[in-house]
C-alpha cells in the first residue's frame, strides 16, 4: 500500500505556502468598486461638486465615510476636514442704479433690462460726462490706439465689444486677440484714468438679439478697479444721435479703416451710476486621512474632488451653463483613485517604513486653492513630506497612453517608475517638470518631489458631457495598480528621493497652456492678497529668477503699470515684447524691492 501520510502532509504544506503567498501579495484595484465611486461622485446629487454647493459637502462626507470604514486616522483640523474660505462669485445687491441726463431731461434705466453690471466691477457712485473710445483698445502691435489724444480722466468711457475687424488680418489669424476681452478693456480704461466703463454690443449678426451679458458669466478678478456695466445698443444709439452721429456708421468706419474714431460727447450728456455688488464666499474643506508607518516621514497621495457645479465662465459649453457639469473624469476619476489606493494600502498599517497621507482637495478649479491652503497651513510637518503623488483625470485612458509629469523632480523617480511599469501595457509619455495646472504645483513650490498621473484631455472636458459612463475603469485600475507600486516603493525605500530643480519643459498631455506674452517665469499664488500678485515660486533660470525675484514676493508694479491682481499682470505681459527690460517693484516681507527683468521668448 501507498503511504497516505506523506501526501496529506504535502497538501498541508502547500496550503500553508499558498496562504502565506496570498497574505504578502498586494490586492489589485477593483474596476467595479472604482467605477461605483466615480458614479457616486458624478451623480446628480453631487450637483457637479461646485464650491459652496451642498453637492460638494456631500462628496466630502462620502470621502470621509470611506476613510472611517478603512479605520484610517483623521489628518485634518476638524477631524478629517481642513476648512478654508474661497470666493465663489458675486451677487447683485439692491441699490444698482443708472440714470441718463440729456438735454436737461433725466431718465432711469432698468437693471437687467436696459443695463447690467459685470460681476468684477468696482462698487460705488459715479457721476461724470461721457467719452466714446471705440473698441477701448490700445494695440501698439497694430499701431492702433482708441485713447490717442483723448482725455478720459475722471470720465465715463463708452466702448464697443470685441475689436476692429482688421486686427484679425494684421495678427495673421482668424481669431480675436486679447484686445477683445472685457477685462482687458476695463484695465486699459482704468490705466488711462477713467472712472467707469460702459460696454455695448454694437453691430449684430443676422438674427442676433442685442442681449445683455448674464451677470457672473464672464471671468474676471474680484474687483477690476473700475466700475463697469453693459447697456443696450438702443440706449447708447440715442447718445450718438444727440451728437449728430450714428452708432452703426461710426463702427463701420472703424472696421473699414482700422483707425480710431473716438470723440467726447457734449457736456449736456451726463451719466449717474451706482454699482452695488457683494462678493460671495464659502467655506470648503480638504479631506485628509493618515495611514501610520514606522516613521513620521510620509508620502502624499492626492486628487481634487471639486468641479464646476453648474458651470459658469469656466464651462467650455457656454450654451449649457446652468446644467450640472458632473466632472466624472475631472476629477471624480482621480478622487475614486485615491479611495481605491487607500483601500489597497490600509491593511499595511504600521508595515511600511513611511506613513501615507491621503489628501482630497477642494478649490482646485478656482486656482489650486485647496493644495495652496494645505501647504500654507500643513496638518503634518511639511519637512517630513518625502513625495507627493497627484492624480487628475485618470479615467479616460485611450490606446494605453498615460502621461506622467514631475519625473525629474525626484532623484529616484525614474527607477521607481520603471520598476512599477513592468508587466503593464502602458505607453508612457514622461515629463520632467513639475509645474502644470493641477495641485501638485503647490508642492513643487515647497521643494517636495511630485509625480502627476494624467490620461489626457478630451472633448468632454469642462462640459456637462463629462459623465461616468465614459470612464475606462479597466485601464484606470491598471494604472492604480502601477501607482500603488510607486507609492509602496517610495514608502519603503531606504532613502527618500532628493528634490531636483528642473528646467521646465512642455507640460504633459497639453495641460497648462503656453501662458501669455513674453516669458517672465513666476508661479502665482492663487490665495487672496489685498493688492498685487504673490509668487508661490519662481522658475529656475527664468527672467524673474535672474533678476533676483523670490517665492513670497508680491508684485505691485510692472513698468509704469500698477498691478492689483493676476489679470493686471497678464495684461502687462501681453503688452510687452521679448527683450524688453522692465522695472518691477515687489513687496518682500513688507518692504519694497525693485528689480530689472529682461523678458525672454516663451518656449
Amino acid at each position: 500500500m501507498l503511504n497516505q501520510t506523506k501526501p496529506r502532509q504535502l497538501c498541508f504544506i502547500v496550503a500553508i505556502a499558498l496562504l502565506a503567498t496570498a497574505s504578502t501579495t498586494t490586492p489589485q484595484a477593483d474596476p467595479t468598486r472604482y467605477l461605483a465611486d466615480v458614479k457616486s461622485l458624478a451623480s446628480p446629487e453631487m450637483e457637479g461638486r461646485g464650491a459652496g454647493s451642498k453637492g460638494l459637502t456631500r462628496a466630502a462626507h462620502l470621502i470621509e465615510k470611506r476613510y472611517k470604514e478603512l479605520h484610517l486616522e483623521p489628518a485634518g483640523v476638524n477631524d478629517y476636514a481642513q476648512p478654508f474660505t474661497v470666493i465663489t462669485g458675486a451677487r447683485l445687491k439692491s441699490d444698482n442704479r443708472f440714470s441718463v441726463t440729456q438735454g436737461g431731461s433725466k431718465a432711469g434705466l432698468k437693471i437687467e433690462q436696459d443695463f447690467v453690471p459685470f460681476s468684477f466691477s468696482a462698487s460705488g457712485p459715479i457721476d461724470a460726462p461721457v467719452v466714446f473710445a471705440g473698441y477701448g483698445a490700445t494695440a501698439d502691435e497694430f499701431h492702433y490706439d482708441d485713447y490717442a489724444g483723448l482725455d478720459v480722466k475722471d470720465k465715463i468711457v463708452l466702448v464697443l465689444r470685441y475689436e476692429p475687424s482688421g486686427f484679425a488680418e494684421k495678427s495673421g489669424n482668424h481669431g480675436v486677440t486679447q484686445h477683445s476681452q472685457l477685462v482687458t478693456k476695463a484695465i486699459n480704461a482704468r490705466n488711462h484714468g477713467a472712472k467707469a466703463l460702459v460696454v455695448i454690443n454694437g453691430k449684430l449678426g443676422e438674427g442676433e438679439e442685442d442681449l445683455l451679458t448674464r451677470f457672473g458669466s464672464v471671468s474676471g478678478p474680484e474687483n477690476v478697479g473700475i466700475e463697469m456695466v453693459q447697456v443696450k445698443n438702443a440706449v447708447a444709439d440715442a447718445w450718438f444721435q444727440s451728437a449728430g452721429k450714428s452708432l452703426k456708421d461710426v463702427q463701420d468706419q472703424i472696421n473699414s479703416s482700422t483707425k480710431p474714431s473716438s470723440f467726447a460727447f457734449s457736456d449736456t450728456l451726463h451719466l449717474s451710476l451706482n454699482i452695488d455688488i457683494e462678493t460671495t464666499r464659502a467655506t470648503v474643506n480638504n479631506v485628509l486621512a493618515w495611514l501610520p508607518g514606522q516613521s513620521d516621514e510620509y508620502i502624499i497621495i492626492g486628487a481634487h474632488y471639486d468641479h464646476l457645479g453648474r458651470g459658469n465662465f469656466d464651462s467650455l459649453a457656454p450654451s449649457q451653463i446652468g446644467q450640472i457639469h458632473p466632472g466624472a473624469d475631472d476629477n471624480a476619476s482621480g478622487t475614486a483613485g485615491v479611495l481605491e489606493l487607500a483601500r489597497l494600502l490600509a491593511p499595511r498599517r504600521g508595515q511600511l517604513k513611511r506613513s501615507i497621507l491621503f489628501m482630497n482637495f477642494a478649490g482646485e478649479e478656482l486656482g489650486l486653492l485647496g493644495s495652496a491652503a494645505w501647504v500654507k497651513d500643513p496638518t503634518r510637518p511639511l519637512a517630513k513630506a518625502v513625495a507627493m503623488i497627484n492624480m487628475d483625470m485618470i479615467g479616460r485612458i485611450k490606446d494605453d497612453k498615460v502621461y506622467i509629469g514631475g519625473v525629474g523632480t525626484g532623484s529616484t523617480f525614474k527607477a521607481v517608475l520603471e520598476q512599477a511599469q513592468k508587466d503593464t501595457p502602458f505607453k508612457i509619455e514622461y515629463s520632467a517638470g513639475g509645474y502644470s495646472s493641477s495641485d501638485h504645483t503647490s508642492f513643487v513650490s515647497k521643494k517636495i518631489p511630485v509625480l502627476f498621473f494624467f490620461s489626457g484631455l478630451h472633448s468632454d472636458y469642462h462640459k456637462p458631457s463629462d459623465t461616468w459612463d465614459k470612464i475606462n475603469a479597466t485601464s484606470a485600475t491598471r494604472l492604480l495598480d502601477m501607482v500603488e507600486s510607486v507609492a509602496a516603493q517610495l514608502a519603503d525605500a531606504p532613502d527618500a528621493p532628493a528634490f531636483q530643480v528642473v528646467a521646465e519643459d512642455k507640460p504633459p498631455g497639453g495641460v497648462g497652456g503656453s501662458g501669455y506674452g513674453p516669458y517672465f517665469g513666476s508661479i502665482p499664488d492663487f490665495g487672496q492678497v489685498e493688492t498685487g500678485v504673490k509668487f508661490s515660486d519662481v522658475k529656475p533660470n527664468s527672467p524673474a529668477a535672474k533678476a533676483g525675484l523670490k517665492a513670497g514676493d508680491i508684485l505691485v508694479q510692472f513698468g509704469d503699470k500698477p498691478i492689483k491682481n493676476l489679470y493686471d499682470f497678464t495684461d502687462a505681459l501681453r503688452r510687452s515684447r521679448v527683450g524688453d527690460v522692465v522695472e518691477v517693484k515687489v513687496l518682500r516681507d513688507g518692504q519694497p524691492v525693485t528689480a530689472s527683468v529682461k523678458l525672454e521668448q516663451r518656449k
